[in-house]
């Protein structure tokens, strides 16, 4: 068992709110039309621009600080707007983006291309903080890590469709079309839940005037100074935050090195990313399952275990290219077994740890304290991978930032924080 026997007992499982069985089912289709694409940016700079490593790691944090710029604000505003007015608009504005950008890479415009992946990342920002909070006002306790698991299980089954289709459509009919294809699978999915997602008790209680157990939203300032104080919350932020430097090589550079170092081509690649999507489908209910009842610190730290082990496989498979797509595989299911672990406490503790009318706040501050980490990542590696061409060390390096982040986890958060939150 990855987790051994559980500290409590389970916690017996009650009905899904349709709601999240909807949300599980536009995450396939959303994460359908992204995939067809986004993994491939990196690769658009580098094998259609030209771009060096270094280029495209400095692209990558511009294109992702605008959406950390924003996502703090994006949580605040879903605690005073509504959850499901916020999540309408926000993904609407992602597949107009994507079209946009699609348009851009058929004109070559390197200006243009930068400019709508800053606003599609700008839009999925603003979506995030939103549809984390609308999942937590229909879920408590285990059956919200449920209920996490199951939208996470939606957006990989799309995710592996869409990123083997996109590997293979690439190559056939270039980056624009592809583009083109993927905007409109956003708009279906967009549409699918302006349809049939009803309102949640917060949104329902704010639309009435009547507060929320626990108050309704205050100022931005006293929402602010909350936050502010909160440094337990604060310090999880942090430690997550600093393993994002390590664990943020799975996307972009991941793709980026894998295609131009090791040589492996797009539709390999293709399949490889695929591979994480079908895992996490397959794996990622028993993982949860097996969680259940442990603490969220102890699974976050298995989760950046596994990451630094599936990175540090891709420097054996360099050295060794009799392997290289045995051990290529070997790396993806290593990484995607430590995604499937991370994703538990990251998508659920902030919002355990969130007042019942600050989740929203929380749940963005999350995303932008821990954004930052996965933002820098992409700079570091593509300097590293500019300076170094010996694998051993690329990895090493990259590899620095997880311990600071576990000693952290482990000397200051876990200790602090409530059992009550804390368990899975």
């Amino acid at each position: 068992m990855l987790f051994g026997a559980p500290r409590s007992a389970a916690v017996p499982q009650v009905a899904m709110d349709p709601n999240v069985r909807w949300l599980a089912l536009g995450a396939v289709v959303r994460a359908g039309g992204l995939s067809l694409i986004a993994p491939y940016f990196v690769l658009y700079l580098r094998n259609v621009l030209h771009l060096g490593y270094a280029e495209v790691g400095l692209l990558a944090i511009v294109v992702g600080a605008p959406a950390l710029a924003v996502v703090s604000f994006a949580g605040l505003l879903v605690d005073r707007v509504g959850r499901r007015r916020v999540i309408r608009v926000a993904l609407l504005a992602e597949a107009l983006t994507i079209l946009g950008t699609a348009a851009a890479m058929g004109d070559r415009s390197l200006l243009g291309v930068v400019l709508f992946v800053v606003l599609v990342g700008v839009s999925g920002s603003i979506a995030g903080p939103a549809i984390s909070a609308y999942t937590a006002d229909l879920a408590e306790g285990s059956e919200r890590t449920r209920a996490f698991t199951w939208e996470r299980i939606g957006w990989n089954v799309g995710f592996s469709v869409g990123v083997l289709a996109g590997g293979s459509l690439i190559g056939l009919f270039g980056f624009p079309n592809v583009g083109f294809a993927a905007g409109a699978t956003l708009l279906a999915s967009t549409t699918l839940l302006v349809v049939v997602l009803e309102p949640s008790a917060y949104d329902l209680a704010r639309a009435a005037g009547v507060p929320r157990a626990g108050g309704g939203a205050p100022s931005l300032s006293a929402s602010l100074r909350l936050v502010a104080k909160d440094r337990i919350f604060l310090a999880f932020c942090g430690a997550v935050a600093i393993a994002g430097l390590s664990v943020g090589q799975w996307s972009p550079i991941f793709p980026l090195y894998v295609n131009t170092v090791l040589g492996v081509p797009y539709a390999l690649l293709g399949v490889g990313l695929a591979l994480n999507g079908v895992l996490v489908v397959v794996a990622q209910a028993p993982t949860t399952r097996l969680a259940i009842g442990h603490r969220h610190t102890s699974v976050l730290a298995l989760g950046i275990l596994l990451y630094v082990a599936g990175f540090l496989l891709l420097a054996v498979v360099a050295l060794v290219p009799a392997i290289l797509l045995g051990g290529f595989f070997a790396s993806v299911f290593v990484l995607t077994m430590g995604e499937n672990v991370m994703s538990i406490p990251t998508t659920t503790l902030p919002s355990n740890l969130a007042p019942a009318a600050e989740i929203g706040a929380y749940n963005g501050a999350f995303y932008a304290i821990a954004g930052l980490g996965q933002a820098l990542s992409a700079p570091l590696g593509g300097a590293v991978l500019a300076v170094t061409s010996n694998p051993v060390e690329t990895w090493t390096v990259l590899m620095v930032p997880a311990v600071p982040a576990l000693l952290l986890l482990h000397l200051y958060v876990r200790p602090r924080i409530r059992r009550s939150a804390d368990r899975a």
